[in-house]
């Protein structure tokens, strides 16, 4: 250690020491393959790759049903590699994948069932998309102290749905009929006013035309329910100190509150989209 003992006169060594960064990157990289190798070895053996024996039933059949979701999260590489931007870029693209999947079988699905377009997108198609920010949300609250990025989260995500998943199509498919003109694909859907009522309008230069339908009323309905989401997390938080936590018996009360918002929500808009007629129109 550098200090002499048993009489002898204490001194202490002067040690130097070299730090290489090279040594540390190739260890990284040396690390990256077999982490990248273990996902998948995980992905394919039941109970994340421990012990067979300490798995449960349940445990191997909700292995046998998930294990192709297993595999494609396997896909996305190691968050060491590239500084995280070979996971960021995998991962987002990956969910683009899964989300028009789910949208295409939920299509499906409502097709077979009879379900009304409208119903079907606000259901089952906003159900499959939205669980991956619910889970989220969950870990969120979880790892930190405050409820910030929980429901930053949520509302980061409804922003980012809203403005850029809305507005960046819509600005392609303007740019696409304002280069292209009025062809006769576009006459068929939009040749006349009784189908587009602007269509004097716009008959020489076309337009990207998106129907309202019952988006005004759905909005309405959404923002007024929105509006006591909010105001319900405000009392929570002047009576008792914060958005989350408290008492089990608040918890409760708080989660079956949301839902009951939901279940609003779906019902309303459901009725509506069945009985357009006996509701408001905007």
């Amino acid at each position: 250690d550098g200090t002499a003992v048993e009489g002898q006169e204490e001194h202490t060594a002067d040690v130097k020491v070299q730090y290489n960064p090279k040594a540390d990157l190739n260890l990284e990289q040396e690390e990256v393959i077999p982490t990248w190798g273990e996902q998948f070895r995980q992905a394919i053996n039941v109970n994340a790759g421990g012990e067979l024996a300490d798995a449960s039933v349940a445990d191997c059949v909700m292995h046998w049903i998930s294990i192709g979701w297993k595999i494609l999260a396997a896909v996305v590489p190691p968050p060491n590699i590239w500084g995280g931007w070979a996971c960021f870029t995998v991962a987002l693209s990956l969910i683009g994948l899964v989300t028009a999947i789910i949208g295409d079988l939920a299509s499906i699905f409502g097709c077979l069932v009879g379900l009304e377009d409208a119903v079907t997108a606000f259901t089952i198609v906003a159900l499959g998309t939205s669980l991956p920010d619910t889970f989220a949300s969950v870990l969120a609250i979880r790892a930190d102290e405050t409820a910030d990025n929980a429901i930053g989260n949520v509302t980061g995500s409804n922003s980012v749905n809203v403005f850029l998943g809305l507005g960046f199509p819509w600005m392609m498919a303007s740019v696409y009929w304002w280069a292209v003109g009025p062809n006769d694909k576009w006459l068929e859907k939009y040749g006349s006013t009784e189908k587009w009522v602007h269509y004097e309008k716009y008959k020489d230069s076309a337009a990207f035309v998106v129907q309202g339908g019952s988006l005004g009323f759905n909005t309405m309905i959404f923002s007024i329910l929105t509006f006591f989401a909010f105001l319900f997390l405000y009392l929570r938080r002047n009576f008792y100190g914060g958005e989350i936590g408290g008492p089990n018996w608040l918890n409760r009360a708080s989660a079956c509150f949301m839902v009951l918002l939901w279940f609003i929500y779906v019902i309303v808009s459901a009725l509506q989209a069945y009985h357009p007629e006996d509701f408001l129109s905007f």
